[in-house]
């Protein structure tokens, strides 16, 4: 909906690639400006500049508070004021829970609760510096819903956003701050491409045959797109989502119980 976030600003993590690009790039047809947070600064700034002067690339490794705090600083400095914090970069481990590495372990925690703690602590703490209002939008994935095997480590630190989401709705409705996540099903993503291949060599079979048997776990019949979860999220953070707080938002093609 062209116009629905005229004069906002927004800030995505892991903005560069996959799911976060997508979330940039709607909120920039939507009318707002964008900072695109990513590790990956070659990345984030080539994505910038294809977008225009609505848009900025700021290097951010979430685990680094320093490095959080100041991408929502440069995204005051540019645009004026932060509206929109989305808290989506991440990433996963494919491994048996005999296999997985102690490192590995904390290595994930410090990226996907770690991480999105920190990212939602200091978006909250600028939306209340501002004298309230905005929203906080953090990804978790349907794999925080149902545990799958060889995912133990992620699904546990995507099971822990959403209790973290929840919890920060009702603390920070006093400062009318919406918080909520959102859980996609098979999305395709550089990330998604990465593990069907990891899949594919464990099982001795292709990527494409991952690929289709996954799909056929779809009602829709189809994976999912980026852009299927950033019209969600340009949805959530509208005026007309605004009684929705604490919510777990899913994308997936109707796969359940995810």
């Amino acid at each position: 909906m062209a116009g629905r976030h005229d004069g906002t600003v927004a800030l995505v993590t892991g903005g560069a690639k996959g799911i976060g690009r997508g979330c940039i790039e709607r909120f920039i047809a939507d009318g707002a400006s964008a900072v695109i947070a990513d590790i990956d600064m070659a990345a984030a700034e080539e994505l910038s500049a294809s977008l225009g002067g609505r848009a900025a690339a700021a290097a951010c490794d979430v685990r680094d508070e320093g490095q959080v705090e100041a991408a929502v600083a440069q995204a005051v400095s540019r645009f004026g004021r932060l509206d929109y914090m989305v808290n989506n970069a991440g990433y996963l481990i494919f491994a048996p829970v005999v296999e997985t590495a102690a490192e590995d372990w904390r290595a994930i925690l410090d990226v996907n609760v770690t991480g999105v703690f920190l990212s939602m602590k200091a978006g909250a703490k600028q939306m209340i510096a501002q004298g309230g209002g905005g929203v906080i939008i953090n990804a978790s994935s349907g794999a925080g819903r149902h545990g799958v095997a060889n995912f133990a480590a992620y699904c546990s630190t995507k099971a822990a956003i959403i209790m973290m989401s929840q919890a920060a709705s009702a603390e920070l409705a006093a400062n009318r701050i919406r918080v909520n996540c959102y859980t996609p099903g098979h999305t395709e993503t550089p990330m998604m491409f990465g593990l069907l291949d990891k899949i594919a060599a464990a099982q001795n079979s292709s990527r494409d045959e991952v690929y289709e048997a996954l799909r056929e776990t779809v009602p829709w019949g189809r994976w999912g797109q980026p852009e299927d979860v950033a019209n969600t999220v340009s949805w959530l953070c509208s005026d007309e989502a605004d009684y929705i707080t604490g919510q777990c938002i899913g994308m997936n093609g109707g796969e359940l119980p995810w």
